[in-house]
């Protein structure tokens, strides 16, 4: 097994010197669900600051999948329970940065919402930049993956984990919203044009799942005291809302290069 590196809990504040000025949205690719046909984007996120930071949020799949897609279903055994259409070598995290003229070097923070299969392709790399991710989460043995499917280890870095809502910087909150994950994490960021923009992960992957009660999620009664919490502060910020998977929101959702100011 991997070394575990370091593991500290995080600070309020002090992480990041800046405010978010930028915020792009990373392609990682096209999944269908079997279950409900629904075709859903993988997204992640890159926020820059006033101060020339680079802060990444999730990681897409595993860069196998941008391999061999068919194999990597196989030896996964996603494709019981969906199809990857569509993980290129352009989805993968360092190309969708590239369309930033960002570097993996200069990711100084990266954030993991959740360890599922979609979200932890690069949870090894950035080995510069401290992990931020929930403790729950981080006291797994391992990390999710999907089903019963657990093939990855904790890889050795440095890993600083969240209890509660925490500032990591100015205008830039992270927000605990377990329920689909039992450390799934959201994200409230300040830009100075777009105003308030809370990023839900898969705290609420579409707007209809909150009144459908979360049937899928592991604890459905906390996934959905999570995401009325996570709407009702969007709502008193008057926050734009991106979701984790919206089939309706993600084709005409502004992606990098273009980006949210």
């Amino acid at each position: 097994m991997a070394e575990i590196g370091t593991v500290e809990p995080i600070a309020q504040g002090g992480l990041l010197n800046g405010r978010p000025v930028r915020l792009y949205v990373l392609d990682f690719g096209l999944f269908r669900v079997h279950s409900n046909g629904r075709k859903i984007g993988i997204c992640g996120y890159l926020i820059q600051t006033d101060a020339g930071e680079n802060v990444l949020i999730d990681s897409g799949f595993p860069a196998k999948y941008a391999t061999d897609p068919a194999q990597a279903s196989e030896e996964d055994r996603l494709y019981e329970f969906g199809d990857v259409l569509d993980c290129q070598p352009h989805h993968l995290p360092a190309a969708q940065l590239a369309l930033a003229d960002v570097q993996p070097k200069d990711i100084d923070l990266f954030v993991l919402t959740h360890t599922h299969i979609d979200h932890i392709g690069g949870i090894a790399d950035f080995p510069q930049a401290p992990m931020v991710i929930s403790k729950r989460e981080r006291d797994l043995p391992q990390p999710l993956y999907w089903g019963n499917q657990r093939p990855l280890d904790w890889p050795d870095r440095r890993y600083l984990t969240l209890t509660e809502d925490t500032e990591v910087g100015p205008g830039f909150e992270l927000l605990m919203a377990p329920g689909h994950a039992p450390g799934q994490i959201a994200a409230l960021l300040s830009l100075p044009e777009s105003g308030d923009v809370l990023l839900t992960s898969d705290a609420i992957s579409r707007p209809a799942e909150v009144d459908e009660g979360f049937d899928t999620a592991p604890d459905p009664q906390l996934a959905t005291q999570s995401a009325r919490r996570l709407l009702d502060l969007a709502t008193a910020r008057d926050a734009m809302v991106i979701y984790g998977h919206c089939p309706t929101q993600w084709p005409g959702l502004k992606k990098a290069p273009d980006y949210f100011a």
